[in-house]
């Protein structure tokens, strides 16, 4: 660990994307979420606007109606994105959201050309096989931080929770999508073990995202990370995930030309969008960046 945490960024950064070439090739994975349903969130994330247990003046609204996700999903194909996802806040779903979630999806999967994801908490085998036969490919599901450092974040839930959803995911034959957030008082230990974590579950696309700290959450006053962090952050990642997609995602924005140099660092895949993004950037910004650094859209 000492090596990756102590060596030169440059030299560090150099390495990762000599692996990322070798084993990844030049394609670069772009996807797009729309926040699906907003607040009300019971857990007590302490980085999240949309708990409960945190008061951040948020819009809060039920389940989008179809029309809108599909439009936004069309959208999103049409210009190339790759996969797309419903994202909801909360621990899971109700039954009735739950199936004008699976309508969404079925509608989708039969319009869009495009790659389905779902990011909907802790479901149950029977609703992940469900999402399965409606058309989904990928489920999201974050494990946020290192084991030791979860109960730091949040008790509402445990690691072993979201350790548990992972395995039933995969178990349905869903591709899983799973990172986590750096910059909420972790070690850099804790940032490899998080790492290690991921290789062990057979984790491919793995979303790292950097804390912006929100006012009205529990992690409001936090120094706010630099953009060497998230480079480095990215490098041990690709060393330790050699052939996943290492996903920029929320966080980007702080970043020089929304992180243009972390493609150059082991990165090769991100979170884009033009309506409901957390990266900053939409979706020709992203494209004619990786295009001009030598990656295929």
């Amino acid at each position: 660990m000492t090596v990756l945490t102590d060596a030169p960024t440059d030299d560090l950064c150099n390495c990762a994307d000599s692996i990322r070439k070798a084993l990844c090739g030049d394609k670069a994975d772009l996807c797009s979420i729309i926040n699906g349903r907003s607040g009300r969130c019971p857990e007590n994330c302490k980085f999240c606007a949309q708990s409960v247990h945190n008061h951040t003046g948020i819009d809060e609204y039920g389940f989008l109606d179809e029309e809108t996700i599909l439009a936004e999903c069309r959208h999103n194909a049409e210009r190339g994105v790759h996969r797309f996802s419903i994202v909801t806040a909360g621990r899971t779903l109700s039954d009735s959201d739950f199936e004008k979630a699976v309508s969404a999806y079925k509608r989708m999967s039969a319009g869009c050309d495009i790659k389905l994801c779902a990011s909907h908490g802790l479901l149950t085998e029977e609703q992940f096989i469900r999402l399965r036969e409606s058309g989904v490919t990928n489920y999201h599901c974050n494990i946020e931080t290192s084991r030791r450092y979860f109960p730091e974040i949040c008790t509402t839930h445990t690691f072993d929770d979201k350790i548990a959803c992972i395995k039933r995911a995969q178990k349905c034959g869903l591709n899983v999508c799973s990172g986590g957030i750096i910059g909420m008082g972790e070690t850099w230990g804790d940032r490899v073990d998080m790492a290690l974590t991921l290789a062990e579950l057979g984790i491919r696309s793995v979303p790292i995202n950097a804390l912006r700290p929100i006012k009205g959450t529990a992690l409001e006053n936090i120094e706010p990370l630099i953009e060497e962090t998230i480079l480095r952050t990215a490098a041990i990642f690709r060393f330790i995930l050699p052939e996943a997609y290492i996903r920029l995602a929320a966080g980007r924005i702080i970043m020089e030309n929304s992180g243009e140099r972390a493609f150059r660092s082991g990165v090769n895949a991100a979170i884009t969008g033009d309506m409901l993004t957390t990266s900053g950037n939409n979706i020709q910004t992203d494209t004619e960046m990786l295009v001009k650094l030598g990656y295929r859209i």
